[in-house]
């Protein structure tokens, strides 16, 4: 299994976090959720986006809603 790419929230845009798991790699994104520190983990099984946080798991039937909800919560630099 290809090791998952680390990033800070912010740090890369959506195009290359969406690109990242299009590729087969998960992305686990550190946040500050109301003070603290959290890992947030995108993947991506080859039909079902996820996004995985501390007390959620959203799942997502397409790119489109991947990219909104990457946006959405800031994980991206855009």
């Amino acid at each position: 299994m290809t090791e998952p790419l680390r990033v800070v929230s912010g740090e890369l845009g959506v195009d290359e976090l969406v690109a990242t798991l299009n590729e087969g790699r998960r992305v686990i994104v550190e946040t500050e959720l109301l003070g603290s520190t959290h890992n947030v983990t995108l993947r991506f099984d080859g039909g079902t986006y996820y996004c995985d946080t501390p007390t959620t798991l959203h799942k997502h039937d397409d790119e489109a809603e991947m990219r909104e909800c990457i946006q959405q919560f800031g994980y991206s630099s855009e």
